[in-house]
């Protein structure tokens, strides 16, 4: 009874110590893995290749981040170009920080890079040892023979690849090559000879001089063009885009990474507030719905934030603007609704084209060939609302100037704020025709004829799209641009009826 009495006291003691691991474990895979209030991805650590030069930084805002978060950063620190080679030989890693952003658009352009978050600038110096013992205060003093130059490798840093662009565009690249002692895999080992005296100049980037108090450096005029912009890279690879996309906005947020930016002598760029999960307010017009709707689920998805879309007629969202309801961007159904609220959205770019069509009944029972057919007697026609949505101005206009304004709107019986409900009316059979975008009749072939309008230019409406320079998640709205633009997100356009019209090298909507 005793021994009975024993072994069921050691199950259950056996059962709680299970039951404690397990908690012990859930708790700390709670901290590990939770992001944004979810289990994230894999949960496993995120591996970071840093360029040298910012490593005194990072490692305090990695210190930072696993102290708040819980989540292990693995840092490889090493020049550009060799990290940039890791990044694609390997096949690994979830993050990538040049010194120099012109490596990360090479690994956007392999398709190693998906997301670019900009953080600082750094500017091309020549780091001397405290008082400038040798005097250096011009190019040629690098060139004399009683000083010994150090540079950082041009073939694997940003800073050396940026140093040889600038002087052979000079023609002074040749003589500074051949003035130079010795060329080092990173620009802090180039600092560290001149720190241990092993040189008396190193051509190094402003910022790295801030963990070196013995140090100081000279500008050169020779220099001035010798900008890096300096930004982090979330790679097509990573198995965990939530998790290191979280960790790429805790650095590029001004309340967070950005401060240590600072701090380490860093010219920041305007970052976003910093939130765990951010939630970016969209306004767009009701005929872009279901060109963007699955684009910016998906955006979602990926970046671990909540996009509150507000669907409506231009109108509507003009309307509600001007009472104070700005959102971070705006995605409008024509030019015209955009150019009524500048003040809110100065930079616009356009987008997408959509031209409006007249939908009619299967077979055109009412043989209606253009717009002055819309003028025949008894005809039910419906059109949008000319201050509720751009379909109607873009509409209104184009009667005008086919010249049958009057006489159409006669037969007008019925405008509303969106594309769909026209439609939706012509299914039911209560209009003989209307007036919509090409992309609202999607879907809807079974049943509708649609009859183009020709020779008319102000037939087209154009899309633009803007975030607003007060929005605290400009950053963020600007990665929604970058989906939206595409390539995937063009396809849904196009089968949608719609045209497309930007240009990203010419944009400026990631400002």
């Amino acid at each position: 009874m005793n021994k009975m009495l024993v072994v069921m006291l050691g199950s259950i003691l056996m059962i709680g110590g299970m039951i404690w691991m397990l908690q012990s474990d859930s708790n700390k895979r709670g901290t590990s893995l939770s992001v944004n209030g979810t289990e994230d991805e894999q949960g496993q650590p995120l591996m970071f290749f840093c360029a040298a030069s910012n490593r005194a930084v990072m490692e305090q805002i990695v210190a930072d981040y696993t102290a708040e978060y819980g989540r292990e950063i693995e840092l490889q620190y090493g020049g550009s170009q060799t990290l940039l080679s890791q990044l694609e030989v390997t096949g690994a890693g979830d993050l990538y920080l040049p010194a120099d952003d012109s490596y990360l658009k090479i690994a956007k352009d392999k398709n190693l890079v998906s997301e670019m978050l900009p953080i600082a600038k750094m500017e091309v110096v020549v780091a001397v040892q405290k008082g400038n013992p040798k005097s250096i205060q011009t190019l040629d003093d690098l060139f004399r023979k009683d000083v010994k130059l150090v540079q950082a490798n041009p073939d694997a840093t940003a800073v050396g690849k940026v140093t040889r662009r600038i002087l052979k565009e000079t023609g002074q690249w040749d003589a500074l090559d051949k003035s130079t002692t010795a060329y080092r895999t990173t620009v802090t080992e180039a600092a560290n000879d001149l720190l241990v005296g092993a040189a008396d100049a190193a051509i190094v980037y402003d910022a790295v001089l801030h963990t070196y108090p013995d140090l100081e450096y000279v500008t050169l005029p020779e220099f001035a063009s010798g900008t890096s912009q300096v930004a982090l890279g979330v790679t097509q690879q990573t198995r965990q885009p939530r998790a290191a996309l979280h960790f790429a906005r805790f650095v590029t947020a001004r309340d967070r990474g950005l401060v240590n930016y600072a701090k380490h002598g860093f010219q920041v760029e305007k970052g976003d507030v910093w939130s765990e999960t951010p939630e970016l307010s969209l306004f767009a017009g009701s005929m872009l719905r279901p060109a963007i709707e699955d684009t910016v689920k998906e955006f979602e998805q990926r970046e671990g934030v909540r996009v509150n879309t507000v669907y409506n007629g231009c109108g509507i969202l003009v309307a509600q603007m001007k009472a104070g309801q700005v959102p971070d961007a705006y995605f409008a159904c024509d030019t015209e609704f955009m150019e009524q609220v500048p003040d809110l959205f100065p930079e616009p770019t356009d987008v997408s084209q959509n031209e409006l069509v007249i939908i009619v009944k299967k077979g055109n029972p009412q043989q209606i060939a253009g717009l002055r057919d819309l003028t025949k007697k008894g005809l039910r026609v419906g059109i949008g609302h000319e201050k509720q949505c751009a379909m109607g101005w873009v509409t209104q206009n184009t009667f005008r100037e086919g010249g049958v304004q009057t006489e159409v709107m006669e037969n007008v019986t019925v405008q509303t704020p969106t594309g769909d409900m026209l439609v939706n009316q012509m299914r039911a059979g209560s209009l003989d025709a209307a007036v919509v975008y090409l992309s609202n009749t999607a879907g809807s072939g079974d049943i509708l004829d649609a009859v183009r309008i020709q020779g008319l230019e102000c037939s087209v409406a154009t899309q633009p799209y803007a975030i607003t320079p007060a929005s605290p998640n400009a950053l963020t709205a600007s990665r929604l641009f970058e989906q939206i633009c595409s390539a995937e997100s063009q396809d849904s356009f196009t089968a949608e009826g719609f045209r497309w019209k930007v240009d990203m090298e010419s944009s400026d909507v990631d400002d």
